[in-house]
């Protein structure tokens, strides 16, 4: 599959996502080459075993199987977080509510080309030929104005369903980073940077993966890894999410009841000094479900400066703005880290 340069193909086109209750049969504009049909050999083969680690953050050794995932995986999952599984559900039952909205009042909130929240297509599809089985909804901070074109009348209940899920995603965001980050021996400094008082950057973004009359030519989301620090996901009880490891290819991430998939992206994969993989993945969809999935995403101040911890005597990164780190990664994807090596 090719790629591009998002400044040449960003348009309208790339944002507003097909309209899933009206097409009839298969689109071409969503039919992906042969190459990756061909790696559906080997998508069935689930990560289990404990190769992806469930871990138990009520655990002892917590800390340290924290520790060993992030280095050989950049990948793990979480039970006993703290998040209520009252709220959980509640933000999957809120995220199909928006969902299950037509096309028409799901676009009264769509995404601008310049802008950063709302309704629209996975904002990696510029890079792509072909478009993916996919629908979007992104918050950062309070999402009430949209609610409230969405819903005049009954926008509060999805609004304090996302207010408060935020809320939890912080506290879980600081536990785990502050158990990621201490085993590196990181100056209080640092740690400040990567858990800020103020200023930090989050996402919340809820994904939409309709059946799909043709799976196995679909792509829900295609490979990309995360740029900021730390995301967790919620796969929402239906599986779909795949890692890419080396040497053995896709494999698929299986959805576990309670937990929480978390994982490193590009600004963790750069402090660590590439001692964290940055994980590729992408999200496949299914004939049978549609398929829901909340992320969020987590990151230091837009105005700071990313660099590898100075505990590191020999970087092989450089030191940069994470604004300007995320501008490359906007312009060059996947070619973005390789840019910035020391």
């Amino acid at each position: 599959m090719t790629t591009h340069s998002k400044n040449d193909l960003l348009t309208d086109d790339h944002i507003t996502p097909i309209d899933f209750e009206s097409i009839d049969g298969f689109p071409e504009s969503h039919s992906w080459p042969q190459f990756d049909e061909s790696l559906n050999k080997i998508q069935t083969h689930d990560l289990k075993d404990s190769l992806i680690p469930v871990i138990d953050l009520a655990s002892p050794n917590a800390k340290t199987l924290i520790s060993q995932a992030c280095e050989t995986w950049g990948v793990f999952q979480v039970v006993n977080h703290g998040v209520p599984f009252e709220l959980v559900k509640k933000v999957e039952s809120e995220s199909r509510r928006l969902f299950a909205l037509t096309t028409h009042e799901k676009c009264k909130v769509l995404r601008s080309v310049d802008g950063a929240t709302g309704y629209g297509s996975p904002k990696l599809s510029p890079f792509f030929d072909k478009r993916m089985w996919h629908e979007g909804f992104t918050i950062m901070g309070s999402c009430v104005d949209d609610a409230k074109v969405l819903w005049p009348h009954e926008y509060q209940r999805f609004c304090d369903t996302m207010d408060a899920y935020q809320n939890q995603m912080k506290l879980l965001i600081h536990n785990l980073l502050l158990m990621i980050l201490e085993p590196l021996d990181v100056t209080q400094e640092e740690m400040n940077w990567a858990i800020p008082a103020h200023d930090s950057q989050s996402v919340l973004q809820l994904n939409s993966y309709p059946s799909c009359p043709n799976p196995s030519r679909a792509v829900g989301l295609a490979s990309h890894t995360d740029s900021l620090l730390l995301t967790i996901l919620n796969q929402c009880g239906i599986d779909g999410l795949e890692i890419f490891v080396e040497g053995l290819g896709w494999r698929r991430v299986p959805s576990v009841e309670g937990a929480f998939v978390v994982n490193a992206g590009d600004l963790l994969h750069i402090f660590s000094n590439a001692k964290f993989p940055a994980v590729t993945h992408r999200a496949m969809v299914n004939q049978s479900e549609h398929r829901i999935s909340v992320a969020y995403f987590h990151g230091p101040s837009a105005e700071s400066r990313v660099a590898p911890s100075s505990k590191f005597q020999k970087p092989c990164f450089k030191s940069l703005l994470v604004k300007e780190y995320l501008s490359l990664k906007y312009k060059h994807f996947f070619e973005a880290l390789s840019l910035i090596r020391a």
